[in-house]
């Protein structure tokens, strides 16, 4: 009795728990594709500009997409190119980085406005205070070093404030004292008064873990408690918390907080 050739038709399939094994094993062997943080550049200085964009691109998760040399075109840099983080000289010409700035910050639409980092030379500076005040997310001086920069980028992309919560509330008191405003304690309204608790002690520079011992509550409560506060308030991050900590008088610049 002859037994019938095997046709390639005739192979047997695969036991289901092997092609799982298999698949399994193939997926295992795709690496994870980093999400590309999205960058534009806007300096006026092309060699400055070139330079911040080299380094940048340097990066495996980074991605630059365009640059500018004034605030105007970095605005319309964003709204084609819609990045994750913009890195904004405070200085340019047609139009600065705190018009800019709050521009972008007032685009409607799908997408989130990017995130700024403010290029300055001097952390103690008005225009500093006033792209803070516009929606910035923070600053850098210009002679960062590159490792300082990566980290800036991927903090502020991830959603964080930049800026050290001391640090953030300096600049803001000192300008703040310079530069009074009426207060507008109204806009607090909609906070409970345990949020508006959290609201000053972030305005005093406090860390999460600070803030849970200042309070007697764990972690987790104080990233509720802050999360409903920046949600209730239409603010994006703790610098801006700051920010509206001092615009609304609930901190007053010199009654006696430590940095």
């Amino acid at each position: 009795m002859t037994t019938p050739e095997a046709t390639p038709g005739d192979a047997p399939e695969a036991a289901p728990e092997a092609v799982a094994e298999t698949n399994a094993a193939t997926a295992a062997d795709v690496p994870t594709q980093p999400h590309l943080v999205r960058i534009v550049v806007a300096d006026d200085h092309e060699v400055v500009r070139a330079g911040y964009a080299g380094l940048l691109a340097t990066q495996p998760d980074f991605t630059v997409v365009g640059t500018a040399r004034d605030g105007a075109e970095a605005v319309r840099v964003c709204r084609e190119q819609r990045p994750d983080v913009v890195l904004m000289d405070v200085r340019m010409p047609v139009s600065d980085g705190i018009q800019a700035t709050a521009e972008l910050m007032g685009d409607a639409g799908p997408a989130q406005p990017p995130r700024v980092l403010i290029l300055t030379t001097f952390d103690l500076d008005e225009h500093v205070y006033d792209a803070l005040i516009a929606g910035a997310s923070g600053f850098l001086l210009k002679d960062v070093t590159a490792e300082r920069l990566f980290d800036a980028v991927r903090v502020v992309a991830a959603g964080e404030a930049l800026l050290a919560p001391g640090v953030t509330r300096r600049l803001i008191a000192e300008f703040a004292r310079l530069k009074p405003r009426a207060p507008r304690r109204d806009a607090l309204a909609v906070l409970t008064p345990r949020e508006s608790e959290v609201l000053r002690l972030l305005a005093e520079g406090l860390s999460n873990p600070e803030l849970a011992g200042r309070l007697h509550v764990g972690e987790e409560t104080v990233k509720t408690h802050v999360s409903r506060v920046l949600s209730k308030l239409g603010l994006r991050d703790r610098t801006q918390a700051v920010v509206m900590a001092y615009e609304t008088g609930l901190v007053v610049p010199g009654a006696g907080s430590s940095a």
